[in-house]
């Protein structure tokens, strides 16, 4: 791999160049949001819009530019040409717009996901909230994780302590019974849904404490959230206790939950 991808990554100037990436992204995806932006059906039932492929061109381009031998897996481009059959130790996981469905009907926790794998561990990510114009990011290995808004400077974030009545996110797509017995598994009394990866990102700044998922999600919905949140000093586990690995078959994810301090 190339002296320059791994020295930027000690820097933290491989995750400050991600976040300037993630929001150019986020600049071409909002002329579209809550401006009537039509949703066409994947062959896996999933949305995805012109919004989606837009973010998605610009962020390949831009990568491509700065890490050429890096390889890229996003989601839109595997929805066409399939999952690469085999992976470098080093690659992209880009998610151009998760949270589409939320987009599309006017919600606000849409997201930019890119996050940089080293082997089966996320490394590197960046997290853009196009809506509320936020991105969280990890810093240089060790030196934690930290939040902007766009064009002020990064302050840095922190998991909290577990409170005596810890909060949970939960995707919005449960039942209110499903969602309250898979919080109570995590000694969570109260709980809110939200789409997309904010999850991982509210936990990393404090203001909740666990985020429990036993659906399907993909990698690319993941690896940047928990890049920032274990920056940030938490973890995300999968279902055998350990830590949520990367290039799996398909790309899929197993059950797993997201914990803060």
């Amino acid at each position: 791999m190339s002296k320059r991808l791994t020295a930027d990554l000690a820097s933290g100037a491989l995750a400050e160049a991600l976040a300037d990436i993630a929001e150019d992204a986020a600049r071409v995806i909002l002329p579209y949001w809550r401006n009537g932006v039509v949703a066409e059906t994947k062959a896996d039932d999933s949305p995805v819009t012109q919004a989606d492929r837009e973010a998605e061109a610009l962020i390949l381009e831009r990568l491509a530019a700065l890490y050429p031998t890096v390889q890229a897996v996003a989601e839109e481009a595997v929805s066409v040409d399939g999952a690469p059959q085999t992976l470098g130790e080093w690659f992209w996981l880009i998610d151009p717009l998760d949270g589409t469905r939320g987009f599309v009907e006017g919600r606000e926790s849409y997201t930019v996901n890119i996050a940089l794998i080293h082997r089966d561990t996320p490394v590197a990510g960046v997290v853009t909230a196009p809506a509320t114009q936020i991105s969280w990011r990890s810093g240089a290995p060790g030196k934690g994780a930290f939040r902007r808004r766009f064009g002020e400077a990064w302050t840095a974030i922190k998991v909290r302590e577990r409170p005596a009545s810890p909060l949970a996110l939960l995707s919005h797509s449960m039942t209110d019974d499903e969602a309250t017995r898979l919080a109570s598994r995590q000694g969570c009394v109260q709980w809110q849904g939200m789409d997309s990866s904010l999850k991982f990102c509210l936990i990393a700044e404090g203001r909740f404490d666990a985020y429990p998922r036993t659906g399907p999600t993909s990698e690319w919905d993941t690896a940047a959230g928990q890049a920032v949140l274990e920056a940030a000093g938490g973890r995300v586990m999968a279902e055998d206790g350990q830590p949520l690995r990367y290039g799996k078959p398909g790309h899929a994810n197993g059950g797993f939950v997201a914990l803060g301090g």
